[in-house]
């Protein structure tokens, strides 16, 4: 699929509409999935809005390039950055990395894993090697990363009630007015 940028919100949320139609293999949709892993954020760090947005709008590459999950954190990414600003682009890409960070680095965190976000693991590449390990651990957003990761990994529990997407437009609004 040729890159996607999406540099209006009006279209940001008709894609995130369009993940209620496509199954997650989690037994939910990714919309739903996507609110749940906003409200997730929302609740665990409640004071960064770049953050719950990048819960929000983390799986969008699954809706933009469907059956990629190799490549969908960073197809969604490059999708929102030049709405929602590099930080929550960043995030974004890399939700996919911090998962394999936290199986490198947590004995049990693999076994914590759904059925589905095992086989992902496989085919976004495993365990970091030495090298990706040291990258990531330097990184400044290292910490958002991983909490966006565990909102993610927290965030499958079907017909749970959270927030529905309009509920998200004045946090799409400040990240796009103030991104960075």
């Amino acid at each position: 699929m040729s890159a996607t940028r999406i540099t209006d919100l009006d279209a940001l949320l008709a894609v995130l509409a369009r993940g209620a139609g496509v199954d997650d293999g989690e037994g939910l949709d990714l919309l739903a999935h996507s609110l749940q892993c906003a409200a997730n954020v929302a609740r665990n760090v409640p004071d960064d809005v770049e953050l719950q947005v990048a819960g929000l709008v983390h799986d969008i590459g699954t809706v933009l390039d469907p059956g990629h999950p190799e490549s969908h954190a960073r197809t969604g990414g490059d999708a929102v950055g030049a709405l929602l600003g590099a930080r929550v682009a960043a995030l974004v890409a890399q939700h996919a990395v911090a998962k394999r960070y936290l199986v490198t680095v947590d004995a049990g965190y693999e076994r914590r894993l759904s059925p589905k976000s095992v086989a992902t693991l496989a085919v976004q590449g495993g365990v970091l090697d030495d090298r990706e390990l040291a990258a990531f651990e330097a990184r400044a957003d290292r910490d958002a990363c991983v909490a966006l990761r565990r909102a993610d990994d927290a965030a499958k529990v079907a017909g749970r009630v959270v927030p529905a997407l309009d509920h998200w437009r004045p946090a799409l609004e400040e990240c796009a007015a103030t991104r960075r």
